[in-house]
């Protein structure tokens, strides 16, 4: 399975987006399910990295001794202790998700008018630049704002969660 993440993330998302998008009708439901199909590889590598590293430590071979099944391992053991990147992970993916839809609105594949976007909005004020400024200003600045404050609350999340930051 990690060689077929591999083989995706080979590839720009901006491109594996837009060439989705260009087959199917642009809908805010349509558009939330493209990004979310080319947004799982980074979530998946990280875990897959996690569970690797974590299968090996101590707490995980004593369950083993102990005689408990992969299954209950997996549930007690593994889960819990990659919680913490996965919502780190997910926070930051959110981030990128917000720009990703801004970018496929913005070049008319993402979420078509008169439903309200970011990417709408930068592409309308493009006629304005010049007399209205404002109207390309505004909607950038919130992007840049809420991808700013995701990519924050994912790092407080990484510092919150992280048990090594616990032992000093």
């Amino acid at each position: 399975m990690m060689r077929i993440v591999d083989a995706f993330l080979a590839f720009p998302s901006i491109f594996l987006l837009l060439a989705l998008a260009a087959f199917v009708k642009p809908s805010p439901f349509m558009i939330t399910v493209i990004i979310a199909l080319t947004s799982w590889m980074e979530v998946a590598r990280i875990v897959n990295a996690e569970v690797r590293s974590l299968r090996e430590r101590d707490f995980v071979l004593a369950a083993r001794s102990l005689g408990f099944r992969t299954t209950t391992i997996m549930i007690k053991e593994l889960l819990p202790n990659t919680i913490g990147p996965i919502i780190v992970a997910g926070t930051l993916t959110v981030a990128r998700a917000i720009l990703l839809e801004s970018y496929l609105s913005f070049l008319g594949y993402g979420i078509q008018p008169p439903l309200p976007s970011w990417g709408n909005m930068l592409n309308g004020a493009q006629q304005y630049l010049d007399r209205a400024p404002w109207l390309a200003i505004v909607p950038g600045v919130a992007i840049t704002l809420a991808v700013t404050s995701f990519n924050f609350i994912g790092d407080g999340l990484r510092d919150a969660l992280d048990a090594r930051s616990d032992i000093e």
